[in-house]
Parts: structure tokens; sequence; C-alpha cells
């Protein structure tokens, strides 16, 4: 299974997707939402992104709007990762489409939390 991890932050990218090697993920990354549609466009279907909300070009909030207007990615499930902490912004990101939402600091315990309700992974 691949999954996309979108964030500005070298650093957050790595954690994540260390967290999902560990777990038995195909990881890919990118540092904007641009570039995460690009990405898209060119490896084919990704089962999930994980999504910062606040990147420069395009946000994470942008992004979940671009993919849920483009049926092709109906099936993607997306995960905001996210320091947005206000429940407007969580209320925002769900009805734009998001699926989940994690706020950072997060745990690799929360991620997989979070995985398992999503079904991507199922419960130990």
């Amino acid at each position: 299974m691949r999954i996309l991890v979108i964030d500005d932050s070298r650093a957050i990218r790595l954690i994540l997707s260390q967290i999902l090697k560990q777990l038995g993920f195909e990881v890919a990354e990118a540092s904007n939402g641009q570039e995460a549609l690009d990405k898209l466009k060119e490896a084919g279907k990704f089962e999930m992104a994980m999504v910062d909300w606040n990147m420069p070009v395009m946000n994470g909030y942008d992004f979940v709007v671009a993919v849920r207007s483009n049926p092709a990615y109906n099936d993607m499930r997306l995960m905001m990762v996210t320091t947005e902490t206000e429940m407007s912004q969580v209320i925002k990101a769900l009805e734009a489409g998001a699926n989940e939402y994690v706020m950072k600091p997060f745990t690799k315990e929360m991620i997989q939390e979070k995985l398992t309700l999503l079904g991507i992974i199922t419960g130990k």
C-alpha cells in the first residue's frame, strides 16, 4: 500500500515516513500541496495521503479540496496531520473531505490508531 506524506517540514516527513515504513507501507513525500498533486499525476494511485495544513505554495486544506474535486481520487483516504488545533479548523478539514485529523505532536501509537480507524491496518 502506498502513502503520500505531505509536509513542508523535512523532519516531520522523515518521522512519518519512518513510522509508515516500519508498518510496511511504501512511502512517497512532497513538501507542499502542489508538489503532491504533481506526484499523484506522475506516480499513479496512492491509497492514502497524510497532509499538513500550513505549507507554502498550496496548503493542505486546498490540497484536500483539489483531491476531493477529482473523481479519480475518490478512494484515496486523507489524514490531516497538523498543528491546527482549533475545532473550527478540524470541522473545516473534515467537511472538505479529510477522513481523519491528527494534531501535532503525535506518537507512533496515535498514527497506528488512526490507520486502524481508517481500515488501513488491522488492530493489534
